[in-house]
């Protein structure tokens, strides 16, 4: 009776290590897929965001070899009592606030628009995601010759009807605007894109119930269409107020910051003193206050859904 019992632990035993033999080897296989990612992500996130966080403790400069003189926290007092610092933060809220809503609510209203069209959808869809594939520079080329002074097209339709045309991007109180109308123009087409997804994961038979039911294609839309894109439009204004919030290349291709720099972002702050004013160490500071910002953002407002989707 013993030795039965040994054998079948004996067998026991050797059907775990059978089993596990071909789960090591697939883990292993798994591993070793992921790691080209884990060591790209690491070679180019990861080491350089702990390398800017060691700069910011110091003054570094790229004139001088090394990490230079250990400050402290003196980078982020200065950076906390700069003036010039909190006005590009300003200007960075401002630009958020003009570009975030109009880009959630018009992706929304195109997308809803495309898919209900019977005819034609392939243009729409063309027509408001062509921009986007763009690059900035081309972007930025385009609209700068719109709103050249006597020259652009929109100084031109205005003076056809009667009004004139303000100084688009040499005004400090309509640079930014005309920065945040361009970038909508130019970044709608990923919001379209997120939102058609959203669209065709709602079943039809939905629509055809409330279509028997006596519902408006307007009624569809507030109490079936809306409601149910409601994660789709979580994660579309996560991405819009995060990518607002790190805007550089529109503004420093258009403005580059100014007029009197009222449209220099926070981006362009530290784009300036790391690479012009060759400040490296209180660049990294500011970035990394930056990067808290974006990231408190980002926890209060998945903290404010999660509390609206349980009903808190």
């Amino acid at each position: 009776m013993a030795s039965g019992t040994l054998t079948k632990a004996s067998t026991s035993r050797r059907s775990r290590q059978g089993r596990a033999g071909p789960r090591r080897r697939h883990n292993a296989a798994g591993a070793g897929l992921m790691a080209p990612f884990v060591i790209l992500y690491a070679l180019f996130l990861l080491v350089p965001t702990a390398y800017g966080v060691v700069l910011s403790f110091f003054d570094t400069g790229l004139a001088s070899a090394g990490v230079g003189t250990f400050v402290g926290l003196a980078n982020y007092l200065e950076a906390f009592s700069s003036d010039q610092f909190w006005s590009a933060l300003g200007h960075t809220l401002w630009f958020t606030v003009l570009t975030s809503p109009p880009l959630v609510l018009l992706a929304l209203a195109a997308a809803i628009m495309a898919n209900r069209v019977s005819r034609g959808t392939w243009f729409l869809r063309l027509a408001f995601f062509a921009p986007y594939v763009l690059p900035s520079s081309v972007l930025a080329l385009i609209w700068i010759w719109l709103y050249t002074p006597d020259l652009g097209l929109i100084g031109d339709w205005l003076g056809r009807v009667g009004l004139p045309a303000p100084s688009w991007l040499g005004d400090p109180n309509w640079a930014m605007i005309s920065i945040a109308i361009a970038t909508v123009w130019g970044h709608l087409g990923f919001n379209f894109v997120l939102y058609l997804a959203g669209l065709q994961e709602i079943p039809h038979e939905i629509y055809e119930s409330a279509s028997i039911d006596g519902a408006s294609s307007w009624q569809q839309i507030i109490h079936i269409t809306i409601p149910m894109l409601g994660r789709t439009t979580t994660l579309v204004a996560v991405l819009q107020v995060i990518g607002s919030l790190k805007v550089f290349d529109q503004v420093f291709l258009m403005t580059a910051g100014g007029p009197n720099f009222a449209t220099r972002t926070a981006m362009q702050f530290i784009y300036d003193y790391g690479f012009t004013n060759f400040r490296v160490g209180y660049a990294s500071a500011t970035s990394m206050v930056l990067f808290l910002i974006v990231l408190a953002v980002s926890v209060v407002w998945f903290t404010l859904v999660r509390r609206q989707e349980r009903g808190v």
